[in-house]
């Protein structure tokens, strides 16, 4: 059994997520349950980020502390997370003290190397991003992350000696072409970064009390992004339990969104680096969801709440559009509309439609009892069955390519051909037709033994993207939770003939 350690980054505890934070989160998790269905062991680790001058300010504002503060808000995320059936191992908050201690033992190990200094940073500061920005980045005195304003900043601070770790980073980069993906984030990285010259970092903040105490100077706190990376470590166990350390680190996936890309990429490993442990083995840069093509903003009044959208629509309505509509590596739009339109035709025409039907013949023709598959069927019928049993496999030989390049879009895509290709098997075998005809009833038990089949492999392929789908499923035809790795659960003719189905409610009722 091979280990598969996966992360998010970790959401500022600040606002409910929206639709955007859903996309990443349950990107992570189609990765991490469909590493679960090959046989991998897994561990799935996201949670909160909760130190920085924002929560700080809000805090005050409140009268509240701001641990108070951030306590508050941990269910904000947890609640939506679980009605999105996101299957997470670790939860980690910032604010723990089991993350507090790895945040001081890194900085402390950076500074016995030589690798943090003591000086003044002046610059431009956006407090909403929590980033140091250059005149140069900073053009206009916008913020080039979020648009919003940046303000100059004067204090003392220590710093990170980015710039010692220039060779290294580029040595990662040829050595490893695929650390960074897309290769398109990999070409920004360098072109923007690593060619210009790295420069030093500043990470700590001494006007401000919220975070965690520099260890060298306790007046200081820990900058968010020194602060915030760490917790890849202290969520599985650094400096607390070393042999749950050892079994997952290095992570092998860390999928973060587009805008803090060099974060992970360029400081991150140099930090690693610092602290003589291994770098992780590729950070995933995902797109921006937007709504209706327009940016989210709680003064336009259009952020999106996963979880409203999961009561009104289902959680796995909500899964399968963001995975098949939005290429994961691109920016999409999120819109309502479409949703609905996903929803109506490839959820309930496409899908729901199939598993009804065979359900519905099933329990007309042969008393709501699987039949029985001839050995032999019929020659001139054979093609149809053969091409059935071939899509089937062609899924499966795709789907690991897909889920390697994390093309989730592309994965549904090849389901859905699987799922469009067993209702043209209906249309073409006609087993209305065939349950007149007495002389035609093995053809007709063939037939449906093979649409249920169908059904119950593609119960496997939907399991990573829509989990409450497949239980429905395999619940309706009999079927047992799966037990078995993919590559055993995708051979043909598992189906036990003789078991009684369950046919329930459609899947996808129609949403006008």
């Amino acid at each position: 059994m091979s280990k598969f350690y996966v992360t998010t980054s970790i959401f500022y505890a600040n606002a409910r997520p929206h639709v955007g934070s859903a996309f990443e989160i349950i990107g992570t998790d189609v990765l991490a349950r469909y590493h679960r269905l090959i046989g991998d062991e897994v561990f799935f680790l996201t949670g909160t980020d909760e130190h920085g001058e924002k929560n700080q300010k809000v805090a005050e504002q409140q009268g509240v502390t701001p641990k108070e503060l951030v306590d508050s808000m941990v269910d904000r995320f947890k609640t939506p997370w679980e009605k999105l059936a996101i299957s997470y191992d670790g939860f980690i908050r910032t604010s723990e003290p089991r993350h507090e201690k790895v945040v001081q033992e890194l900085v402390q190990k950076a500074y016995d190397r030589g690798d943090i200094y003591e000086g003044t940073y002046e610059g431009l500061y956006c407090t909403p991003c929590e980033s140091y920005w250059s005149e140069t980045e900073a053009k206009g005195g916008e913020c080039p992350q979020c648009g919003r304003s940046v303000r100059k900043l004067s204090e003392p601070a220590y710093f990170f000696a980015l710039s010692k770790y220039q060779d290294r980073i580029e040595g990662l980069l040829r050595e490893r072409p695929d650390f960074i993906q897309p290769d398109f984030r990999r070409n920004e990285m360098v072109a923007n970064f690593l060619k210009p010259g790295l420069r030093d970092v500043c990470i700590s903040r001494s006007s401000i009390t919220w975070g965690v105490p520099v260890p060298i100077n306790p007046r200081h706190v820990v900058w968010v992004w020194f602060d915030a990376l760490p917790n890849y470590l202290s969520g599985i166990g650094y400096l607390a339990d070393d042999e749950q350390f050892a079994k997952w680190w290095p992570a092998d996936v860390h999928v973060v969104g587009k805008d803090i890309v060099r974060f992970h990429t360029l400081l991150w490993p140099a930090m690693l680096m610092a602290a003589d442990l291994e770098v992780p083995g590729r950070i995933c840069a995902h797109g921006f969801v937007v709504v209706e093509g327009t940016k989210m903003s709680k003064s336009l009044g259009n952020v999106v709440l996963p979880e409203e959208v999961a009561e009104r629509f289902g959680a796995d309505a909500l899964r399968y559009y963001l995975m098949r509509e939005i290429p994961f590596w691109s920016d999409g739009s999120y819109s309502e509309s479409r949703l609905i339109r996903r929803i109506n035709h490839d959820l309930g025409n496409d899908l729901g439609n199939l598993v009804l039907r065979t359900l519905s013949m099933i329990e007309r023709y042969f008393e709501g009892k699987i039949p029985i598959c001839p050995h032999e069927p019929l020659a001139e019928q054979a093609p149809l069955d053969r091409a059935l049993q071939a899509a089937s496999a062609e899924v499966y030989e795709g789907l690991g390519a897909f889920m390697d390049a994390i093309e989730f879009n592309r994965a549904l895509e090849s389901i859905w051909e699987l799922v469009r290709l067993a209702n043209r098997y209906v249309e073409d075998n006609r087993p209305w037709a065939l349950a007149k005809d007495q002389q035609q009833r093995q053809r007709l038990s063939a037939v449906m033994y093979n649409l249920a089949e169908t059904c119950r492999l593609l119960s496997v392929y939907l399991a990573p993207f829509m989990p409450a789908t497949t239980d429905a499923i395999r619940n309706q035809f009999g079927l047992e939770p799966i037990a078995q790795k993919l590559s055993k659960e995708i051979q043909w003719g598992q189906t036990r003939p003789g078991t009684t189905i369950r046919k329930g409610e459609p899947l996808f009722p129609r949403v006008e």
